[in-house]
């Protein structure tokens, strides 16, 4: 850990942070701390800022509700700069948009981005647009029953494949069944952040155990 005293605000005192969200890794917002703001933030573990515009320092969420709780805040290597990882409870940006970052300046036509929550959201589409010829508006169509038997046989698949100690194979079949899982939980209104606030506690509980075993 290195303290604030090490930090490089600039000739205003400020440093920028930008802001990203744990669970999606989406970037939300750039903004900006200076000692005072920071000192705040990492005391009361939310998001506060320096306004350049207003003057004044600001917490986020103070009048909207839409607080950001602060899970880790890291330097970069000549310390001018943060990356502020935050469980948001609201949309980050003051127009109501999860993200401040909502306008597209280039986008390759060979490389795409991935990222679980834009699967979920495109596998959502399906539910809501039922688009004909798609295989998961087919599996909406037919509902849990059917999901929920395709679950069980790429769960098989993957233990075949596994079993066969084929990694590639145990790969494609793991993508496959990971898919399916989504898809259910989409039917079940089950959301990312539903399995990671659990997974998360469950860490939590692991390191506990870790811990008394250690001074036993």
């Amino acid at each position: 850990m290195i303290a604030i005293e090490e930090l490089k605000f600039d000739e205003n005192g400020l440093i920028p942070a930008i802001v990203v969200d744990a669970i999606t890794k989406e970037v939300l917002t750039l903004a900006y701390m200076n000692r005072e703001s920071l000192a705040i933030s990492m005391e009361r573990g939310l998001t506060c800022f320096w306004s350049r515009s207003r003057e004044e320092i600001w917490l986020k969420g103070e009048t909207s509700g839409n607080y950001q709780h602060i899970v880790s805040i890291t330097a970069d290597c000549d310390n001018d700069a943060l990356v502020v990882m935050v469980e948001k409870d609201g949309p980050a940006c003051h127009t109501g948009t999860e993200s401040c970052f909502t306008k597209p300046v280039y986008e390759s036509d060979e490389l795409h981005a991935f990222s679980l929550e834009n699967l979920m959201q495109m596998l959502i589409g399906r539910k809501l647009e039922k688009k004909e010829g798609s295989y998961t508006t087919y599996l909406f169509e037919k509902g849990i029953d059917k999901i929920l038997k395709k679950v069980g046989e790429e769960s098989t698949e993957v233990i075949i494949a596994a079993k066969s100690d084929d990694k590639k194979e145990t790969v494609y079949e793991i993508a496959d069944l990971a898919y399916h899982i989504m898809v259910m939980m989409i039917e079940m209104g089950i959301s990312l952040e539903d399995v990671h606030k659990e997974l998360a506690s469950r860490h939590v509980i692991d390191h506990k155990v870790k811990q008394e075993k250690m001074t036993s």
